[in-house]
Order: C-alpha cells, then structure tokens, then sequence
C-alpha cells in the first residue's frame, strides 16, 4: 500500500515550451489524485503556474539551450545545479520530459544521487542514434512512450516502456466530421495557416519562405487569407518583426489546433504540432530546413522511410514532406495547389489524418503518466 501520509518531493525536468506544458498537466493531475506532493524543477512558465518550484526557466530563451553554442556554458551551469540538488536535498522521484540531448544529463545526474528516474517522452531512436539505448537503460527505471510501436520496440531492448497515448491531445476532440467540409471547398477563399515551428532555428529557416509560398498562394488566389501560428507572445513578436514587405496575415498565439480547424490547410514545420493539425483533420504539408552539408555527411544514421511524424505513423507518404531541406519554394507550391484542385482528395485526406490520430487519443497521457510515478513513488 501507498503511504499517502509521507511528503513526497518529485524533481522535474523541461526545456522547451512543449514540455513545459506537457509537465503543467502532469503535476496538475498528480496533485488531483494525491495532494500533498511538493514539485520542484526545471522548467517553465506552465510548469511554474501548476505549482512547481522552478530553479531555472529552461524554456524562455527562443533557442533551446542545449542548441546553441552561446549557451553552451548556461546549459553545464544548469546541470551542475541539478545534479548539486539532486545530491544535497531528499527527491524521491525524478521526471525528464522529452529533450534527450539536455536530460540524458539530467537522469545520469539522478541516477548517481540514487533517484528512481521516469522519462515522460520516449526518445526516437528507433529513427537514429539506436546506439544510446544502453545509455538510456543504465539511466532510465520507466519510459513513457507517446507513439504506439514505441512500447514494443524499446521493450524487445530491454527497457520497461509503455504506451500512454499522446498529451497534445489529452483535451482535444478528434475532429472526424471534418472531411465533410471539404465537398463545397472553394480554393479561391482559402484559408491558410503558416505554423513555423517555436524555436529559434526553426522560425530562422521557415518564416521568410513560408511567407514566399503565400505570396505565391495569394497571386492565383486573391481571395485567400492567412494566420500565422507562434508559441507565445515572444516569437509573434519575431515573426512580425520579420514579416517581408507585401505579405499579411493575422496572428495566433498557442493555438495550433484551434488554428487548424478554423482554416482550410496548413503549412506546418515538421514536429508535434503536426499531430494537432492532423486532429483537426486539417490537410497539409510539412516543412524542415536542415543544413544540407551536414545531412549528406550524418543523414544515413536515420532509419526511417520517411521523416515527418504523420508519414511515420501512417507508415506512408500521407501528407508532402519536404525534408530534410528544400532548395526551392516551387515544388512545395505546386503541391499545395495540386491538392487544392481536388475537393474529392482533400475530404479523403482529412479522414485519414483523424482516423489516424484516434489511437493516440484513445489514452490521457497525462493521467497515464500521473499513475505511473505516484506508483513509482511507493
């Protein structure tokens, strides 16, 4: 039996905007179903409103910390803090939310102070670095897995993994009338949403030549409208601050599902978000810019057919990828306005996108992952 009378302190790790929130309504449903547990951390501004002490803000820079070299001196700084907390103050459970290259660290830094470790976010490397999976079993005691064919792949190496569905779409519903909508669909009045992704490197890369593809859009269709979808009030300012001249649209802030299902398509940069426009039975396509010189020396350590996380768990080119780099705008034009032509492809494309995101949310991935580590805490 659980002793609910002992004071429990759970340490928990986040280092970008999406963890940040993934870890707001894990400690929200961990304190509705045993209160009493005191949460402190790294993390947030979310992470920081549900009630955990934080003592360093890992998500307000608009570069990941462990990404850029600048901060390369802050992020050792941050461990070292970690891992002198972790060493001098009673933890009885440690929780590492996706960012593998920064809470690798952590978790080694727990596992020397003796602290049972759960990594809420399984990292993939199924798709590339399947090398670390010995690490990641000296250093994790349980792994959340939020794709379904993650249980069984990280458990045939050796780790105790199980599915718990997919938190972005804990409180969001399946939109599987959606296709619908599509019979009537007049490509003229179309509505567009430009979804460049929160971190720095990614708004760097995709911003100006999204902005370009909607020109484009705008020329053959000069009814067509726009909204651009950006994580918090910080990047709207960087994307305004660098939208080109002749280009309008509105913003949106922290809304990519909401966004999703107001418009008619989106333009997505590859990532989680895709999942919940995918959701919203929005149809898309999916953007990456990566360095070309690096993929051709590096790009043969991916495993995957494809690289966007819709294709990946369609297990076919569902959606147009174009990573891991594109040199032109024109190709991802022509393949916007090709599906733009067809209101009998997009209504099918808009079924199977929600068809294939109904699994997902068959769970509650933070209830899940909350049942987890209060058992972890016996």
């Amino acid at each position: 039996m659980p002793n609910n009378d002992k004071k429990h302190r759970v340490f928990i790790s986040a280092a970008e905007p999406s963890a940040d929130a993934h870890c707001a309504g894990l400690i929200s449903d961990m304190k509705e179903m045993r209160p009493g547990i005191e949460f402190v951390g790294v993390g947030g501004p979310k992470m920081a409103q549900a009630g955990c002490e934080l003592l360093e803000n890992t998500t307000g820079k608009a570069a990941m910390i462990y990404k850029a070299f600048s901060q390369v001196a802050r992020f050792y700084k941050i461990i070292k803090r970690i891992s002198r907390y972790l060493k001098s103050n009673n933890v009885d459970l440690v929780i590492v939310c996706d960012s593998p290259s920064f809470n690798f660290h952590v978790a080694k830094a727990a596992k020397k102070a003796g602290i049972k470790t759960l990594f809420f976010v399984a990292p993939q490397l199924w798709a590339w670095g399947g090398w670390r999976i010995r690490k990641l079993r000296k250093r994790c005691d349980k792994l959340c897995c939020l794709l379904p064919f993650e249980q069984d792949w990280f458990g045939k190496r050796g780790m105790d993994a199980v599915f718990v569905g997919n938190p972005l779409l804990d409180k969001l519903e399946i939109a599987v009338t959606r296709h619908e909508q599509y019979v009537d669909f007049e490509s003229k009045k179309a509505r567009f949403a430009l979804m460049p992704g929160s971190r720095a490197a990614e708004i760097e890369s995709l911003w100006q030549p999204m902005q370009q593809i909607a020109l484009c859009l705008k020329e053959k269709n000069p009814a067509a409208t726009f909204v651009a979808v950006a994580v918090d009030a910080g990047r709207e300012g960087i994307l305004r601050a660098a939208q080109i001249p002749g280009f309008e649209c509105q913003y949106s802030v922290d809304s990519v599902n909401k966004t999703a299902l107001s418009v008619d398509f989106s333009i997505v940069a590859s990532g989680s978000a895709t999942l919940e426009v995918a959701a919203a039975g929005c149809p898309m396509v999916i953007m990456y810019q990566s360095s070309r010189i690096l993929w051709h020396l590096f790009g043969w350590v991916i495993k995957t057919k494809y690289l966007s996380l819709v294709n990946i768990l369609a297990g076919r080119k569902l959606v147009p990828e174009f990573m891991p780099h594109f040199t032109s705008i024109e190709p991802i034009v022509a393949s916007i306005e090709q599906l733009l032509k067809d209101n009998d492809k997009l209504a099918k494309l808009s079924g199977e996108l929600t068809r294939m995101t109904e699994p997902l949310a068959e769970k509650k991935a933070s209830r899940e992952v909350a049942k987890i580590a209060l058992e972890m805490l016996r």
